[in-house]
């Protein structure tokens, strides 16, 4: 039930992302009608929400579960509604504890939208199986 990637969750945006062998995570998304703040553009915090998962997502494929310690978002032009985006996440720095992630979204054109910086701290590994039990199907394809 995840709001981000839950497939069957009837209200999330039901995201999927793809390793590229690389580091890097990736997700296609158009944003719908209903995921506007200001007509024709995507909510900010929908738009900060897609970026913190998939700076989580580029830890998973590095099997490192973790949770958000902190994130900085920079709108640099506005994301609209029902056109094609690209979301990559990558790795800046990583420690047995923390991990340093950057995230962006590009409009169809290529043009940078928004990127992220964010810290985030590892899940205690009895946490860690708990949720992986508990989420199953969370993964990175």
């Amino acid at each position: 039930m995840c709001f981000v990637c839950g497939r069957e969750n009837p209200i999330g945006l039901r995201m999927r992302f793809y390793a590229d062998g690389e580091g890097c995570v990736h997700a296609d998304y158009v944003p719908r009608e209903e995921h506007q703040g200001f007509p024709g553009v995507m909510h900010g915090g929908l738009v900060t929400t897609m970026l913190d998962e998939i700076i989580g997502r580029t830890a998973i494929a590095s099997d490192m579960w973790c949770m958000t310690a902190k994130l900085e978002i920079r709108f640099k032009k506005p994301v609209p509604i029902g056109a094609p985006l690209k979301l990559k996440g990558e790795i800046v720095k990583k420690s047995n504890r923390m991990l340093e992630g950057r995230g962006e979204i590009r409009l169809e054109d290529g043009t940078l939208a928004v990127e992220a910086i964010g810290t985030y701290l590892r899940i205690p590994d009895a946490q860690m199986e708990e949720y992986k039990i508990a989420l199953g199907g969370w993964r990175v394809d």
